[in-house]
């Protein structure tokens, strides 16, 4: 059976991801057809790229770049959970992204959004990215929009219409993540 990574792509306080997360992960659990894990961002607070540390947060440092690297190359696919800031992905995920190359090489990857337009211009972004890490994105997004599937712009409350999209992701990032699989 196939592992998939759902990676939770924003660390901010107060963020509306955690129940997107939860709700893709509970959806894609309910299919029976891989298995399904969520990663979150938050557990591991990777310093900006290049920046310097020293002393006794050095070895903490390694450890956890050490960790996410060997948690992210244990997957055979993602779903990538990521809101939109700026009509793009959050920093903390473009710099976790940045920590790693070859975990990811000929990996398949989805998308779930959320924003104002559902996160799209963030998954634009995402294409970009993970195009250079050699990483196929599949057609099919889910788009869950601040206005129509957030009570209060927080509650979250999917429209039903969601599940189709999301099987169609689904089908899609499976087909491509065991394929993927036979070339690794």
């Amino acid at each position: 059976m196939l592992n998939i990574g759902i990676i939770l792509g924003s660390v901010r306080e107060g963020r509306n991801g955690e129940a997107v997360a939860k709700w893709i992960n509970e959806f894609a659990k309910n299919r029976g057809d891989a298995n399904y894990e969520i990663v979150d961002l938050i557990d591991y607070p990777l310093p900006m790229l290049g920046a310097k540390v020293t002393g006794d947060d050095q070895a903490l440092v390694e450890a956890t770049i050490n960790a996410w690297k060997e948690k992210m190359a244990s997957f055979d696919g993602y779903i990538f959970v990521t809101p939109e800031y700026n009509h793009a992905i959050g920093g903390a995920l473009k710099n976790a992204l940045d920590y790693l190359n070859p975990e990811l090489n000929n990996k398949a990857a989805g998308f779930v959004g959320y924003g104002s337009l559902g996160g799209t211009r963030a998954h634009e972004n995402l294409r970009l990215i993970l195009g250079e890490l050699q990483v196929a994105d599949v057609r099919t997004a889910v788009t869950f929009s601040l206005m129509s599937d957030f009570e209060n712009l927080s509650v979250f409350k999917p429209a039903d219409y969601h599940a189709d999209n999301t099987n169609e992701m689904l089908d899609q990032l499976l087909k491509w993540s065991s394929a993927l699989k036979t070339i690794r």
